[in-house]
């Protein structure tokens, strides 16, 4: 197991969530000290999970565009809603990590935005600019779950880099289950930018039709 330094729980409080549609949940939110990378990343706890299972878990990287204003060039803020209610119902924990962009920052992630308006998709776009396709490691969201008490788990994702992230940091990702798919008409090739380039687990033949569409 890597030698990672243990992050401390900084403080609880409890705070209900209230979404658009009406869906509402009461949530704890929990702040650490030590994490690896300075950054003030949040973990949502949600729900008990039952007697015997594991917690189900999800890594959510901030999208300021999406989770706030609902952006619909991605599928960050529709990801987010429903991992809070699917956690909700099994108990769990929501990582909200400040990773925007994949790492590279907002105002970076906006100037590949402007980069895809010209016909480069959403990797291609970061390479452009000088900046890693995806710059995001997941030390401090080792960090937070062992603090939680949090070893093994089931992860909500449709990303193998975050699994093998965790499992390589000592964590055991016992299974990997897969979101929803949120498709609009404005964030189809960047679905279908992370199949074919990351390895995301989403229907390439469905996305494929609709981009063509």
């Amino acid at each position: 197991m890597p030698n990672i330094p243990a992050a401390t729980q900084r403080s609880r409080v409890r705070v209900p969530l209230r979404f658009g549609d009406g869906y509402s949940v009461d949530a704890e939110l929990v702040t650490f000290h030590g994490l690896t990378d300075g950054q003030e990343h949040v973990a949502v706890v949600l729900g008990d999970p039952a007697p015997g299972t594991v917690p189900l878990v999800r890594l959510h990287s901030e999208c300021l565009t999406g989770d706030v204003f609902g952006s619909a060039r991605c599928d960050c803020g529709p990801q987010l809603r429903e991992a809070v209610e699917r956690i909700a119902e099994r108990g769990g924990v929501l990582l909200y990590l400040r990773q925007e962009g994949r790492g590279i920052g907002l105002y970076n992630k906006l100037d590949a935005y402007a980069l895809q308006d010209q016909g480069l998709d959403t990797y291609a776009a970061n390479t452009a600019l000088g900046l890693p396709e995806d710059g995001r490691d997941y030390t401090a969201a080792a960090q937070m779950l062992t603090s939680l008490g949090i070893g093994e788990l089931d992860l909500l994702s449709n990303n193998p880099d975050k699994a093998g992230q965790l499992r390589g940091l000592g964590i055991d990702v016992r299974d990997r289950v897969p979101t929803g798919v949120f498709t609009t008409a404005h964030n189809v090739r960047y679905l279908r930018a992370k199949v074919l380039q990351t390895q995301h687990t989403l229907p390439l033949g469905e996305l494929t039709e609709l981009s063509a569409g």
